[in-house]
């Protein structure tokens, strides 16, 4: 898994309309599939990535377990998904033009003791 995965339904496996039964029995899962305790020890080289898809895991249930961070986390993600993706000015193209002169002009610097 990686860092641009953060929607816990994903993490676990499961769609929006998860009962919190679903939810339960996938955390359990994943949980007894990652945790130090219960996985392969002969593999080595995949404890990091194990521990980094716990730490997912652990988070998602935190959001998804509790029934009102649930609904908080999908009342702002279907805003989000609503909302038009931010696009940047483009400052640069409105400073150089000749019909916006900057604000401030400054001219050359000159110390005096």
């Amino acid at each position: 898994m990686t860092d641009e995965c953060t929607d816990p339904y994903t993490i676990l496996g499961l769609s929006p309309q998860a009962t919190q039964d679903q939810i339960t029995h996938a955390y359990r899962g994943l949980l007894r599939q990652h945790h130090p305790d219960t996985r392969d020890l002969t593999v080595i080289a995949q404890a990091a990535a194990s521990d980094a898809v716990l730490q997912h895991v652990l988070a998602a249930y935190a959001v998804l377990g509790d029934p009102t961070r649930r609904a908080t986390y999908d009342r702002t993600s279907a805003i989000r998904q609503q909302d038009p993706p931010h696009q940047p000015r483009d400052n640069h193209r409105r400073m150089t033009s000749t019909a916006y002169p900057p604000p401030i002009q400054v001219g050359p610097v000159r110390w005096h003791r």
